[in-house]
């Protein structure tokens, strides 16, 4: 079953590859990015039958989150599905004068994160029903040393969608959290080591198949992350502290 779809952060990466992915399954989309100039042309390369809406968004503009998922729902003609995607990562330590880039971190994959919840939340309980997922990070299993801030943000935005989830079910509202491992998108180009790598292409197939089906929470691609994030888990932290570096 198709409907319509909003996707934020959908001008690259991820949200990019899940825009192509769902346009193909025949969803509508209402697709929004910082980079405006980006969405017209991926609106123009996915121009076929189905409906695609666009709009500027930065989602750490917090108070403009509302009016614009709101204004691309009502171009859609209503939405079943909301995906919190848009992200960023940076590589930021204490003391090194940094903090501005944990704070940008932090504002737009969580707090950003949440605006983006709470605005679909209130669409689709007026809608009766439909779906939020959040796009979180195997990152966020443990604190990473390469990039704490990222660790922390994909953590707590896990950890809030978990808390949320019985709230929304009394609304017909069914909660998603994904967590990528790495996925080739721009956000994790610059490293030397990206272990498991995906094209973007699979894992938009693989998370689109999840979001149909419904689940809860998984790890993407379920093998080996699930495995990974699980010893991950175990891991005495002082074991932890010499392997993370």
């Amino acid at each position: 079953m198709t409907g319509s779809i909003l996707i934020t952060g959908a001008s690259s990466g991820i949200g990019r590859a899940l825009a192509f992915e769902f346009s193909r399954r025949g969803y509508s989309l209402g697709l929004c990015a910082r980079r405006l100039e980006l969405l017209e042309s991926l609106r123009d390369e996915l121009a076929g039958e189905n409906q695609v809406a666009i709009s500027r968004l930065d989602v750490a503009e917090l108070e403009s989150v509302p009016e614009v998922l709101h204004k691309l729902t009502d171009e859609l003609g209503g939405v079943k599905i909301v995906i919190a995607n848009a992200g960023v990562g940076e590589r930021s330590f204490p003391g090194e004068g940094t903090f501005h880039l944990d704070r940008k971190v932090i504002e737009i994959n969580l707090l950003g994160a949440m605006a983006t919840i709470d605005a679909g939340a209130e669409m689709l309980k007026k809608q009766g029903g439909g779906q939020i997922v959040g796009i979180s990070s195997v990152a966020g299993f443990r604190g990473l040393s390469g990039t704490p801030a990222y660790s922390a943000s994909k953590a707590a935005l896990s950890t809030y969608m978990e808390g949320i989830r019985n709230h929304l079910k009394q609304h017909k509202i069914e909660v998603t959290v994904l967590n990528p491992g790495f996925i080739d998108t721009p956000i994790n180009s610059h490293r030397s080591s990206r272990p498991f790598l995906i094209s973007a292409k699979k894992g938009a197939r693989l998370m689109a198949d999840m979001i149909e089906k419904k689940v809860w929470s998984s790890t993407v691609p379920v093998w080996p992350w699930a495995f990974i994030t699980e010893i991950m888990r175990q891991l005495p932290e002082r074991l932890w502290c010499k392997i993370n570096v």
